[in-house]
């Protein structure tokens, strides 16, 4: 498992480029028949990628969970939430299969003791992005379709920034003990995410970024209002946000991005916002 153990905002702003990705990237997520696991010390968070192919693949393959966790398994004081983003797929959760499609997703309640992956077929695997974050208590598990999510419009097409927010795991569908995610879809034309930018001192972020069409890329910017770097991000790669960094892109194409949050709260609105003009 790749640990991260976080950086505060004095140190980032003199980071290189180099020092910048191995910190926040996580790339390479998906890896036939394996698991690859990022650890990150902000907030505890969890990022997974699975591609099954040749067979199943356990949520806890190559994880020494007494070690990593402290747990007797994957699932004992945590919840996850997984999205497909590629071919057909199923998560099974103690016997009960979920079949998920491109873009489904499915929260698992801590307290999941085996939890397994698999594609339907090999030659065009589903692709399981997770996030797993500390939880308290059990709640429900439940697969969503892009029809249960809650549908949040922003931005203009003036201001290439039109998109839908598409909320998943949120308050608003399904209770959680910290875990919020959702996919947000940007419209042709448009390319710029969360812009106007904001900062949210009391809850981690982080992004992945799918949906983006080859030998295209997308310039993440990141940093304090005052100290703004930037990461250059390929599809299907992710990256942490601190509760102290803005967290929006531009892209050479038009995309999309699944966010996962974790903190104090699950209040979606609650952030600071910012101006452009206040960016430097």
């Amino acid at each position: 498992m790749d640990i991260r153990y976080g950086a505060n905002h004095h140190d980032a702003k003199r980071y290189t480029t180099e020092d910048l990705r191995r910190e926040f990237l996580i790339d390479r997520l998906y890896t036939a028949d394996r698991v690859r696991a990022v650890y990150s010390h902000i907030d505890r968070m969890l990022v997974l990628g699975i591609m099954p192919v040749a067979g199943t693949v356990p949520i806890d393959q190559g994880i020494d969970v007494g070690r990593d966790f402290g747990t007797a398994f994957f699932l004992e004081g945590r919840e996850a939430g997984f999205f497909n983003i590629g071919g057909p797929g199923a998560c099974t959760v103690d016997g009960k299969r979920y079949v998920l499609g491109n873009k489904d997703c499915i929260y698992i309640t801590r307290g999941a003791k085996e939890v397994v992956f698999a594609s339907d077929q090999g030659g065009n695997p589903a692709k399981f992005y997770g996030v797993s974050a500390p939880a308290h208590r059990p709640y429900e598990t439940r697969l969503l379709s892009l029809a249960d999510a809650a549908k949040k419009p922003l931005g203009q097409g003036e201001t290439s920034n039109k998109r839908v927010i598409n909320q998943f795991i949120h308050p608003d569908v399904l209770p959680t003990c910290q875990l919020c995610m959702g996919l947000t879809v940007l419209e042709p034309g448009s390319v710029w995410n969360t812009m106007p930018a904001h900062t949210h001192e009391r809850r981690m972020e982080i992004y992945t970024y799918i949906d983006l069409p080859e030998s295209n890329v997308v310039f993440h910017l990141m940093g304090t209002p005052a100290e703004t770097r930037h990461l250059v991000i390929r599809n299907e790669e992710a990256v942490i946000s601190p509760s102290w960094s803005i967290h929006s892109g531009c892209g050479t194409a038009h995309y999309a991005f699944i966010w996962a949050m974790g903190g104090e709260n699950k209040v979606f609105d609650d952030m600071d916002a910012l101006s452009p003009t206040d960016l430097r």
